[in-house]
């Protein structure tokens, strides 16, 4: 496997990569330049910080972590009831990191970290950012510098990580990005129809050998849901996102699942206007 990389692409954003990891990053301000650089040297030395703390991170519970990105996923997942291993913040957490290197200085007005659709933002006053939100309707939500969230991430059965669920998207915002990883899988989790005959699942085990999640039966196929049955599997992952952001764990959620789509109190979406119709 080559070290890492990093090169420019179009619109003056960077462009980080290093074995299974992928980073886009933007940023303006007068402090830039050299923000860039510290996020290239934060990030040079990340996979490898992981890497050495792996057994760890891929257990409920264990030693204290070492590395502060480890000690960071760990942070993130604890507050969860259900089960999760700090491996469900990884993506979110990296950006954190890399973000906080970058910002260290000052002089950045806004930036962005995006790890693989897991993001991590820095707003300074009167700024804001613009999200786009995964689902089949679309749309877009803005946050602005006085709110809460800092951090945005995406789940879904057929994303990167296995799920327990059926979601096809969880999408939330979280005070960071590593806290909306672990929220984004755990409510994509509770997205569910247990026992339906529509939907396949296999050991997590059976498809990657040391997955964090065992013997746990993963989703691999959805067949037709009524609308009723969506309606109801979105109702239980909605419940536990609301509990979620009851407790201060999300600033906001959605979730998607076939043409329908939930949201939190304090999300909101801004829809795409229609595009023009001839006549």
């Amino acid at each position: 496997m080559s070290g890492p990389q990093a090169h420019w692409i179009s619109g003056g954003r960077l462009h980080l990569h290093h074995g299974p990891i992928d980073m886009i990053i933007g940023a303006a301000g007068p402090g830039r330049e050299a923000g860039l650089a510290r996020a290239v040297a934060r990030f040079d030395t990340l996979l490898e910080e992981l890497a050495a703390e792996l057994p760890r991170l891929r257990a409920v519970q264990g030693p204290p972590p070492r590395g502060t990105v480890a000690a960071a996923m760990v942070a993130a997942t604890v507050p969860f009831t259900e089960f999760i291993t700090p491996m469900a913040a990884v993506a979110g957490a990296g950006a954190d990191a890399v973000l906080a290197a970058l910002a260290a200085a000052g002089g950045i007005d806004k930036a962005y970290v995006n790890n693989g659709g897991d993001v991590a933002f820095h707003l300074g006053p009167g700024h804001s950012m613009t999200a786009a939100i995964a689902s089949t309707t679309g749309g877009q939500a803005t946050i602005n510098y006085k709110d809460a969230a800092r951090g945005v991430a995406t789940s879904g059965w057929r994303g990167r990580s296995h799920s327990l669920g059926i979601a096809d998207s969880v999408t939330v915002l979280a005070q960071n990005a590593a806290m909306a990883d672990a929220a984004a899988t755990l409510i994509t989790n509770a997205v569910d129809l247990p026992d339906h005959s529509a939907i396949i699942r296999k050991p997590a085990c059976d498809l990657f050998d040391d997955s964090d999640l065992g013997t746990r039966p993963v989703t691999v196929a959805v067949g037709p849901l009524t609308e009723e049955e969506i309606a109801r599997a979105l109702h239980r992952g909605l419940r536990r996102a609301e509990q979620f952001r009851a407790r201060g764990l999300i600033c906001a959620a959605s979730l998607s699942l076939g043409a329908q789509q939930v949201l939190t109190r304090d999300m909101h979406i801004l829809t795409p206007e229609p595009e023009p119709i001839d006549a």
